[in-house]
């Protein structure tokens, strides 16, 4: 049994890998900052990591704040089987959406399922509504708050370093404190929550007692020096190196390929930590109940080895299906230079890290949506691919509705069969 469900989170995070590949890399494959396969290899990489150090928290959420796992205490095997229905539906749904190149919601998708079996299962009572309400209002304010950071750092940027008469100088000037900028995003939301278990490593190990708010501000201090002075000695060999990459941009733009792939990291690194959850948390559910015979409740905690086996199928998803739903997001609804993707890049992971914080699974399809969307405002509304975003928008729409229906069939199927 365990290793049929194992097989089916593997399966979803792979179709979970392969649609939102667009989401961490589609900007940067946009842009010529990497080619395809170089970005497979990255985002395979900082999606893993993202999703083993930071992924517990949305999993968590997934796996008991949707249901109303009290109702289901006097029969978890209930619960078990709608988690497994779940899997099946979502994985189904997001392996068509691939086949298509629809850059779907996977948040959408597991919320959808796991409420719609539980509806069947136990009544309307049986969904939290209140954690429902309260992911959904993070659904709306994903690409807003998204598309507004995007806005106002490429305002910056071309402000400050595009259109002035000489933007390398400029962006000189600039890097230390865009690396100051890039850390201390990554520094302030993630950092702090790994805080405890490295101090605990290093005490063990080092001897050495730094209080949890330290690490954080080192870490931050010694990179932003370490990144400002890589970022200047690769200044002038971007420029020459990215010429024939960039034949259509000026001299300035060429440099900012570099740095994308940046911020390409930090994009896969938050895209892994919250969208795993969507893959795993029915898995992490179905492995407690089956252990303890009961139903996971709030002090319930994911396996690391089941956080590994949702990295493992997102990176493995990403090198076997990835390739159609990059150009959707990252040439289809505006034509990005390497800054421009590199400002949608940041807002996307801001947005998404913060969300992870907090144990929401929002959708980083909407994150990277709306910045693309918001760049394309500061640039010319006019540049928007408005056809693009309705065919987007419709994908995400209709995710939920298709999911909440097939994983209350699944469920359905699986009682008149099984239980």
């Amino acid at each position: 049994m365990i290793f049929f469900v194992v097989f089916l989170a593997f399966y979803l995070a792979c179709n979970l890998g392969a649609n939102d590949v667009a989401n961490s890399m589609g900007t940067s494959v946009g842009s010529k900052a990497l080619t395809l396969k170089q970005a497979i290899i990255v985002a395979g990489i900082l999606e893993f990591t993202g999703a083993v150090l930071f992924g517990g928290g949305v999993s968590e959420t997934i796996a008991t704040d949707i249901a109303n796992p009290p109702l289901f205490a006097a029969a978890p095997q209930l619960l078990l089987s709608g988690m497994v229905a779940a899997l099946i539906s979502v994985g189904l749904w997001m392996q068509i959406a691939t086949s298509r190149g629809w850059p779907v919601s996977s948040s959408h998708g597991i919320v959808g399922a796991i409420a719609g079996f539980s509806w069947v299962a136990a009544g309307v009572g049986a969904v939290d509504w209140s954690t429902i309400g309260a992911i959904s209002i993070a659904w709306v304010l994903t690409p807003l708050a998204s598309g507004i950071i995007a806005a106002a750092f490429y305002s910056l940027i071309k402000r400050a370093i595009l259109d002035r008469p000489d933007p390398l100088a400029s962006l000189q000037q600039w890097i230390p404190w865009l690396s100051v900028a890039l850390l201390s995003i990554f520094g302030a939301i993630v950092l702090p929550a790994l805080s405890a278990p490295v101090n605990t490593w290093l005490a063990a190990n080092w001897g050495l007692n730094l209080p949890g708010q330290d690490l954080p501000i080192v870490v931050v201090a010694i990179g932003s020096v370490v990144l400002t002075r890589f970022s200047w000695q690769q200044l002038e060999s971007g420029t020459e190196t990215n010429a024939a990459k960039y034949p259509t941009c000026d001299r300035g733009e060429r440099v900012w390929g570099k740095f994308q792939v940046l911020s390409a990291c930090f994009v896969a690194f938050a895209h892994g930590s919250n969208d795993v959850g969507n893959a795993i948390a029915p898995l992490a559910a179905i492995v407690y109940i089956q252990s303890t015979g009961s139903v996971p409740l709030a002090d319930f905690h994911v396996p690391l080895w089941i956080l590994v086996v949702g990295g493992a199928g997102i990176v493995a998803g990403l090198a076997v299906w990835g390739k159609k739903v990059i150009a959707t997001i990252g040439e289809n609804i505006i034509a990005l230079e390497p800054s421009s993707g590199f400002s949608a890049e940041l807002a996307t992971a801001t947005t998404i890290l913060l969300a992870s914080r907090l144990g929401l699974p929002v959708s980083t399809s909407h994150a990277l949506v709306g910045a693309v969307v918001g760049i394309g405002l500061v640039k010319d509304w006019r540049s928007v691919r408005f056809q693009t975003l309705k065919s987007i928008g419709l994908a995400w729409l209709i995710t939920i509705p298709v999911t909440t229906i097939l994983g209350a069939t699944i469920f359905w199927l699986i009682r008149a069969i099984w239980l």
